[in-house]
């Protein structure tokens, strides 16, 4: 039988136009054209086979036809690696909500039927047997992440393309990005990566092993500061050359693993430096007292003659500068952080890399209380955790020694040409990421668990009440809105800049004005300008010289102030001031932005926000409290007949009251604003003002009353007139002649 016949039997329907076209390639070998005799037409004068018909044939053979079905295949395969990752996503969405269905089930059973009928207890003993829910995703996605690698060498080509010859290539710095990931879309980022970057595998024998079940590898850093905690508040004021301290090893510490000693510096212009050095366990203890320096390596560098010399200076460097960091901070362990780290990365390509840190456990790992220590003072770390080699969630450390972060930590790195990557922005900008911007596993645990010892608290504490979770449409919704805001805020940028190719410029004398408290919602009409301004298009992209040429438009001078204004603004007393509501003409060529740029974007709420305003509340109610003692005291010292102590005394009490109900309202209103996340100033004269002229009017009205009673009292009872002799001690009186007393009974009857 021949091969075409058999070709054609064999060929599977789905498959049809997959398979190689054995009919075309056996018409370019013009295998029928046979001559009479029965010889080849290739040996005719009129039809010889050349050069042009062999490359024809090849060409389709090893090119064509070849290219096309690896590359069917592989498309193919592409294609059905994406439909099982979608089912795996799927897969566990459906475990999830089916075992959060049975719990709440159990739930209402047992709180409707009582305590006599209970089925939790049996539903618990049950889903321990059928473990459903508790299933490890990590080596199937490590098995697709490889299968995916497959297809990419097949297809020959890579959605990230291979790593390109760039200026400046080794001292380009990264751009960091992180965001948190709720545990609900941990399996779909994932996924959602790894089409595009392979995970990175921490041992390479085994990143081509499908039979191999790969597990994300489980990491350490514990982190140093002083029991002042001088670099967690240096790093919440971000402060210049803030710097941090941490040691870092992957796995469990019974296995030997090589411990890294990191120190990172944050410059001024937000780039980083870093310090570190690889030792041993046994050498850690002594390096941190500084009893340890590397001496016989230093000798054996410096020994060879392999130009090796540099690399031990450099090392001496290092040690040196640790060191010195910490005995200069009194620096010791305070704080564990332990989770689980999927990398992705293409081998050899580092403009993008991503990694996803899950269960994430922040450990005290101090020896600030010395009757109990959560650290033994004489070991580097809490040998209780690692000795036991305890792993997450960590019941057996105690509670108020430990807080587990509720969500998954995303970061994305880009270098160069990387930020334009499309896919890499459209999961930054998804609804499975929320945007967590300069989040710190160190700042964030001592924040949690000494916060007893600091004043200072991040601004992302009060989102983790919060539910990240968003609406796929309405995150879409939310990015066009971002974006127009972005595309406003260019233009005007571009209009202040004097920019003719912005189409937004606005012609000499624009209409507009802004209100120079903030940004408001909505741009005003100037009472100023009047119609024959507004006869004056502003010009568009296709006409940016006419701004130039154009006549500026006539533009009605406004009002001068009063005599009056005139003297209120000179003292800087202007009432539209004091309210946000005074109006300021715009300059020739620049128009109204509409939002300013320091209000783009999400407003961030930081904690001390919320503790601000308790504190303010806090002071009006000590307020109140004061004039209300006053007031009190006065009205009892009074007694019946002085009526000017007595209305007094109900003046302070008004007062005490308003304070009070001030206080709270105010509390109200600015809590309701932190709440709705509002771009409102939270300032309000009105309520100090009160109090503070309503003070002052009652004290002079005080003195005014006291000093006319005085007065009064004066007139109607005159004082005696006594001659007094300096060299004698009894006084007389010049009316009656008797005898008063010695000098001490008239000062005290005077």
């Amino acid at each position: 039988m021949r091969f075409g016949k058999t070709l054609r039997a064999a060929v599977y329907p789905p498959w049809k136009g997959k398979y190689i076209d054995y009919t075309k390639l056996k018409t370019l070998l013009r295998e029928n054209d046979v001559t009479r005799n029965g010889e080849d037409a290739s040996d005719s004068d009129d039809d010889q086979w050349t050069e042009q018909d062999e490359e024809a044939f090849v060409q389709e053979l090893l090119n064509v036809e070849l290219d096309k079905k690896k590359r069917a295949i592989a498309s193919e395969v592409l294609q059905e690696l994406d439909n099982i990752t979608k089912e795996v996503s799927a897969l566990e969405k459906y475990s999830r909500i089916n075992f959060t269905g049975f719990l709440k089930a159990a739930k209402k059973h047992d709180r409707k039927r009582g305590a006599r009928y209970r089925v939790k207890p049996l539903l618990q003993v049950r889903l321990s047997q059928l473990p459903f829910n508790s299933e490890d995703y990590s080596p199937l996605v490590h098995r697709l992440s490889v299968m995916y690698s497959f297809v990419r060498e097949t297809l020959s080509h890579d959605i990230v393309q291979p790593r390109e010859t760039e200026h400046g290539f080794g001292r380009e710095t990264y751009s960091s990005y992180k965001f948190w990931v709720h545990s609900d879309n941990v399996l779909e980022v994932k996924t959602h990566i790894l089409r595009r970057l392979p995970v990175l595998i921490y041992r390479p024998g085994t990143s081509k092993d499908l039979d191999t079940m790969t597990e994300d590898p489980t990491i350490t850093s514990l982190y140093f500061d002083s029991p002042r905690f001088d670099l967690y508040n240096q790093k919440v004021a971000r402060a210049p050359e803030a710097g941090s301290l941490r040691l870092r090893w992957t796995g469990s510490l019974k296995d030997k693993p090589a411990i890294q000693l990191e120190k990172k510096i944050v410059t001024d212009d937000d780039e980083s430096r870093q310090v570190k050095v690889q030792l041993k366990d046994k050498h850690i203890k002594e390096f941190l007292d500084g009893e340890y320096r590397f001496d016989k390596k230093l000798h054996r560098m410096e020994d060879s003659n392999n130009g090796d010399s540099a690399a031990a200076e450099a090392l001496k460097k290092d040690v040196d500068e640790l060191q010195s960091f910490i005995k200069d901070n009194d620096l010791q362990p305070m704080l564990r952080a332990n989770y689980t780290r999927t990398a992705f990365q293409i081998p050899g390509d580092d403009r993008i890399r991503i990694s996803l840190d899950t269960n994430l456990a922040l450990i005290r790992e101090d020896a600030l209380d010395s009757e109990r220590p959560c650290r033994d003072p004489a070991e580097w770390h809490r040998t209780d955790l690692d000795d036991a080699d305890m792993t997450y969630p960590f019941n057996a450390v105690r509670t108020g020694e430990i807080t587990r972060f509720p969500h998954a930590l995303l970061e994305i790195q880009l270098r160069g040409k990387a930020h334009n990557t499309e896919w890499v922005k459209d999961l930054m900008v998804s609804h499975l990421v929320k945007d967590a911007p300069r989040f710190s596993k160190f700042v964030h645990g001592v924040a949690s668990l000494f916060e007893d010892y600091v004043n200072s608290f991040p601004f992302w504490l009060g989102e983790l009440e919060s539910d990240i979770r968003r609406d796929p449409e309405t995150a879409f919704h939310e990015e066009q809105e971002r974006l127009a805001r972005r595309a406003e805020e260019n233009i005007a940028v571009g209009s202040f800049m004097g920019d003719a190719r912005s189409p937004s410029v606005h012609p000499l004398g624009s209409p507009y004005r802004y209100s120079s408290a903030g940004s408001p919602s909505v741009m005003r009409r100037s009472s100023a300008v009047t119609e024959p301004a507004a006869r004056h298009p502003r010009p568009s992209v296709a006409e940016p010289q006419r701004r130039d040429t154009e006549p500026a438009p006539e533009v009605e001078e406004p009002e001068p102030p009063t005599r009056l204004e005139s003297i209120f603004q000179s003292l800087g007393l202007s009432p539209q001031r004091w309210l946000g509501t005074e109006s300021v003409s715009l300059p020739p060529g620049v128009r109204h932005p509409g939002v300013w740029i320091k209000d783009s974007g999400p407003v961030r709420v930081e904690s001390k926000v919320y503790l601000a305003n308790q504190r303010t509340f806090i002071k009006w109610l000590h307020i109140s409290i004061l004039l209300s003692s006053l007031s009190l005291g006065l009205y009892n010292a009074a007694g019946k007949h002085n009526q000017v102590a007595q209305a007094l005394a109900v003046v302070y009490t008004f007062f005490a009251i308003f304070a009070a109900v001030w206080g709270w309202f105010i509390y109200e209103k600015r809590a309701s604003l932190i709440r709705q996340r509002s771009g409102k100033d939270l300032d309000n004269m009105f309520g100090p003002i009160v109090v503070c002229i309503g003070l002052a009017v009652a004290l002079v009205l005080n003195f005014v009353f006291k000093y006319s009673s005085a007065l009064s009292q004066g007139r109607n009872h005159p004082l005696p007139s006594v001659p007094v002799h300096s060299n004698s001690s009894v006084v007389f009186d010049s009316n009656s002649g008797g005898s008063w007393g010695n000098l001490d009974q008239a000062q005290q009857v005077l």
